[in-house]
């Protein structure tokens, strides 16, 4: 049986809680060119564990057999130059499905490891290009994952940035260079105790989800029974999310089909480049972020039109990370957010019942 073959993954449908992180990841998934989610949070709170839990989630991805980036037989964008030359060429490649891949980043990783390196002798000697894969050729079409990202250093995240807007990753020595496809969901994580991330690299981060320590007694004992129960049988705990499981799977499918319909009005989208504007959130990158965010959710709900809620839900994940800091300033940065998104869309007495309530 194929769960008792691999090694067994909590659920994703079975993690109680956290719906912001659970969303942004989604989101992420459904439409990648969002830019990757940064989760910032308590120790223990499960942020590994949602993030394997999700890329286990996933359903296959076709991809040319042997191939060290993942390459899809059919998508240009998704293959490396060999195989683009293959299919120009009119060569039958020899197909198999895997499983999304997600690759953990490790600390201590050298630029050589990430990116891949050129063995110049070889190059050299025999007249072809040697070249050794890195995590980002690993991560194709995949997940990257980096815990405690505001510990790396700060070169190779702006690598990992880098490779993760342009979707290819270049690696030049001594007049070589050799490219290959690197789109990937980036997950960063931190725990904001340990230093914060230069604002530049934090606003690179598509969405921002920060998470906290579930303080409800009777939900800390639910979540300790479900870690225990799972622990104590994997299988059966797996086989009774199952339908759940297969039901989100496909609705992710489904979200990922209806995306390229889904359509946002042009006054919606005026009225968030003026929230972004109103806040004074540098560069455009918040407005695009925030209008492919929207549009994925309302794909994952499955709709084709965004509405004003869609655009509420999302606009906290895209922008709070994008303010100005302002060291005297107590309110919270979502909080702020909303106040300024019900203020431009005419939902000002909501605010203020929400504001009560908080």
């Amino acid at each position: 049986m194929q769960t008792a073959a691999r090694r067994a993954v909590f659920p994703f449908t079975a993690i109680v809680g956290q719906e912001e992180m659970k969303l942004a990841l989604l989101l992420n998934v459904i439409d990648p060119k969002i830019g990757g989610v940064m989760i910032m949070g308590d120790r223990g709170t499960g942020k590994s564990t949602t993030i394997r839990a999700l890329a286990d989630l996933l359903p296959e991805i076709e991809v040319v057999e042997g191939d060290p980036f993942n390459s899809s037989p059919t998508d240009p964008d998704l293959m490396s130059d060999e195989v683009r030359q293959q299919v120009m060429e009119g060569k039958t490649l020899p197909i198999t499905h895997k499983k999304v891949m997600m690759v953990d980043l490790p600390l201590g990783a050298t630029e050589d490891r990430v990116c891949g390196t050129i063995d110049i002798e070889k190059a050299l000697s025999e007249g072809v290009k040697a070249f050794e894969p890195g995590l980002l050729a690993k991560a194709n079409r995949g997940i990257l994952y980096v815990d405690e990202v505001n510990l790396l250093d700060d070169h190779l995240v702006d690598v990992l940035l880098d490779s993760a807007a342009s979707g290819w990753n270049t690696v030049e020595r001594e007049g070589i260079s050799v490219r290959h496809p690197a789109r990937f969901v980036l997950v960063g994580s931190g725990n904001p105790e340990e230093g914060e991330l230069r604002p530049q690299l934090l606003d690179r981060f598509g969405m921002h989800a920060e998470i906290h320590t579930v303080k409800d007694p009777a939900l800390r004992v639910q979540i300790v029974e479900q870690r225990s129960e799972f622990d104590r049988d994997p299988v059966a705990f797996l086989e009774r999310y199952q339908p759940q499981q297969d039901a989100l799977r496909q609705q992710i499918v489904d979200a990922q089909e209806r995306l390229k319909s889904v359509k946002i009005d042009y006054d919606m989208k005026v009225k968030i480049s003026q929230v972004c504007s109103e806040l004074d959130v540098d560069g455009l990158r918040g407005d695009i972020v925030t209008n492919r965010a929207a549009k994925a959710l309302a794909a994952f709900e499955g709709r084709t039109d965004v509405t004003v809620d869609d655009i509420r839900r999302v606009i906290g994940l895209c922008l709070r990370h994008r303010l100005r800091k302002d060291p005297l300033e107590s309110i919270d940065s979502g909080y702020k957010v909303d106040k300024f998104f019900c203020q431009v869309f005419g939902i000002a007495e909501e605010a203020t019942q929400n504001g009560a309530k908080v």
